[in-house]
This record gives structure tokens, sequence and C-alpha cells, in this order.
């Protein structure tokens, strides 16, 4: 049975696929994941290798290293912004293109220049703010909210949480496999990689297809639902900003980890949390994306309050392991959420204005902790991020705790059968 689509554009496109050339969604969901593949081992390898070149060899303090993360936000939440635009104004697979190129190009500036204005250059173009996950997008965000809107054209809302899943943990994984694989060159060679990795994945972009939903300039129909999910995701963005960019220095600094033996750390921790992406799906049937994010980001604010006082590595190390985790697994959930609740042809929009209050949030957090951090304060970004995580999960429950769309859409007896 055919699934029922929202949009006449997806319709024409699914059914052109399913009954024409046999190809339909599975072929370009296909080539996105090949994309998504390459794109994420390269971000591994920068996401271990960057903190150790500032830090170890080119011997910034935490604070310069901060500001690097800074600029890196701000630069990727205007551009994510934009490309959201873009995507529904001028097209998805051209915005996807333009994002795309920007990763590899960033570490190839960083292989090949030197100078402290080159980094800011390559930190800014490539997005390396670090104010995510692996999975999550934490390494060129940019390109996140394009990806996020392709799926949605290319899937119907029940298939939705499985897709972003799945998509979210080949992410972890292979970024995970960046991470441990940075282990194996010198620091400054990590960036070489990373760009021959990252241009490999365009090829992928080329023969993809993807339904459109090109509209004139006009007011957003969505306008509530999107500025409910940009109010949440801006406290997720400063919560994580607070954070996530300092694990790897926080480990480097408090308890002097060699880079080989933190890029085994940070490869269990990217496993692990893209493991814990696969329970989406059951998490999002049985509870809905509110009381999802509410048990698992709860779990982890707690874990997240605890690791500046555990003065134990093998607990500190057992608690990073299980941060990822508890962090991204309603992750997917909540991004079905949001392509389920906005009109199909203002997704991108979304998903980019989303962005820019998740990354411009975040920005001013990274220079809070890199200050904090110069200062060899190293608990109190811990703490308010758990203090912030629990009353955004507060506002969750007010804004979405009744809606319907909370729970993924079961399929119809027709379906079924």
């Amino acid at each position: 049975m055919r699934p029922h689509l929202r949009d006449p554009e997806q319709a024409r496109f699914w059914f052109a696929g399913t009954a024409g050339d046999r190809r339909g969604p599975q072929r370009e969901l296909a080539l996105l994941l090949a994309f998504r593949v390459s794109r994420s081992i390269a971000a591994g390898v920068i996401t271990l290798a960057f903190p150790y070149l500032i830090l170890n060899q080119y011997h910034y303090g935490p604070l310069t290293l901060g500001l690097l993360y800074t600029a890196a936000a701000v630069a990727t939440a205007i551009f994510g912004l934009l490309v959201g635009f873009l995507a529904d104004i001028w097209g998805r697979k051209r915005s996807l293109l333009l994002v795309a190129v920007a990763l590899p190009v960033s570490s190839a500036i960083v292989f090949l220049a030197r100078g402290l204005p080159w980094l800011f250059m390559a930190a800014v173009i490539g997005g390396y703010s670090a104010t995510g996950s692996l999975m999550g997008g934490g390494v060129g965000g940019a390109a996140q909210p394009i990806q996020s809107a392709v799926i949605a054209s290319l899937t119907v809302s029940r298939e939705r949480t499985f897709f972003f899943s799945i998509f979210t943990f080949a992410s972890g994984i292979f970024a995970a496999l960046g991470s441990l694989g940075a282990r194996l060159f010198s620091t400054r060679s990590d960036f070489l990689a990373a760009t021959l990795v990252g241009a490999v994945g365009l090829l992928a972009l080329g023969p993809m297809r993807v339904p459109e939903f090109k509209e004139q300039w006009r007011r957003l129909r969505s306008a509530k639902i999107i500025g409910q999910f940009s109010l949440t995701g801006m406290l997720n963005g400063f919560s994580q900003g607070l954070i996530t960019p300092f694990l790897i220095p926080f480990f480097v600094l408090v308890y002097h980890l060699p880079k080989e033996r933190m890029a085994l750390y940070a490869f269990l921790a990217g496993t692990v949390g893209s493991f814990a992406l696969l329970t989406a799906p059951l998490l999002d049937r049985k509870l809905g994306f509110v009381r999802a994010i509410a048990i698992t980001r709860g779990l982890g604010a707690l874990l997240v309050a605890l690791l500046p006082v555990s003065h134990w590595l093998r607990l500190a190390f057992a608690i990073y392991i299980l941060i990822p985790a508890l962090r991204v697994a309603a992750l997917p959930a909540q991004q079905r959420a949001l392509t389920d609740m906005v009109d199909p042809a203002e997704t991108g929009r979304a998903l980019g204005v989303n962005q820019v209050m998740r990354l411009g949030a975040s920005s001013g957090a990274v220079a809070l902790t890199g200050y904090l951090f110069a200062e060899t304060d190293f608990a109190i970004p811990f703490f308010l991020y758990a203090a912030i995580m629990l009353g955004n999960i507060v506002l969750y429950f007010r804004f979405f705790g009744r809606a319907k769309e909370q729970f993924a859409s079961p399929p119809s007896a027709d379906e079924e059968h």
C-alpha cells in the first residue's frame, strides 16, 4: 500500500520513482547516507584533533580555543539560517551542495596554512563549533538542517523517526571511527585525512534527486510552532555550548590524557551514543518525544553535574561515555515531531531558524566556559548545564505535552495490510 503524503510534490516524486524506474526515495536516501558517512568520518577526525592542535601543538590556552569555537558557532548559526531559507526558496539539492563543500575546504586550510587568523577562518568555514555531539552535527553543523529537510521530504511521518535514527546512528558510528582513526596520524596530518575523506562524500550528491518545495518569500504559516521549538532549541544550544566543546579539553587539562588514549575514549562514547539512537523509534512509540526527552536528558543532566566532582578517572570516564547517549537518544523523535508539526514547504526554514537559535545561544556559552576553564574553574559550566537542561524539560511539557504530534502516528489498517 502506498503511503499517504501530505504534499503533492512529494507524492509525485514518490510515485514516479516507485512506478517508473523503481529507484524512488530508497536510492536517494542511500546516496544521502553515503555523503553523511563520509562527512561524519571527517568530522570525527577534526573533533578530536582540533583541541590537541590548539592546546598542545600550537600552545594556545583554553580561552583561545573557546573563542575559536565561539566564532565558529556564530558563523554556523548564520550560515545554517541562510541555507535553511535557501533550501525552501532556491532548492534543497543546490543548497546542500553549497554547504557540503565547506568542510573539506576548511580542513585543507588548517593543513596548508599556519597562524591564528587562518585557524579562525577554517573554524568559521568548517563550523568547528563542537556544540553538538558527533552524531548530532557537532562539526559542520550548518549542513544538518538541510539534510534533515531532505530526509523529511523523502519519507512519510510514520517512517521518519526510524530514518532519523538510522542516519544519526550512522553519523555517530562513523564519527567515532574517525576519532579513533585520528590516533594513526600526526595532528596536522589528521586534517589532510579529513580533507580527502570529506571530498569523497561530495561525489554521492551529484546523482541524487530531491523533491523540491520552492516558494516565494512569504510569512511562515508555522511561525508559532517554529518559535516554540526555537526557544527550547536556544536553551539546548546554551547548555550544549557550556560543556560539549570542552569535554575533550576537560580530560586534557584535568586528567592530562594523551591524544591516543583520548581517541579511544571518544570512540567508545560515540559508539555507545550511536547505538542509543536505535532506541528512538521505541521511545517515540511508547513515550512520545516529550517524555522521551524528559527521561533521557534529565538523567544526563544529573550525570553531567556529577562529572567535575567525581575525582576518579574511571567514574569520569563512565559518565563521559553515557553523556552523548542520553543526550541524543530522543533526538530522532524530536526531529520527527518538528517536521510533522510544520508545513512541508517550510521545513528548511524551520530547521534553519532552530539551528540559528541553538548555535547563537551556544556561542555565548562557549566563550563563558573558555573563560572559566582559563581560570581553572571547571565545575560551574557543568552545574549550569544541569540546571538549564532541567528547566528546558519543563518548557517541553508546557509547549508540547498535550500536542498529538508528540506521539508517532501509528500505521493505518490499510498500511498494515
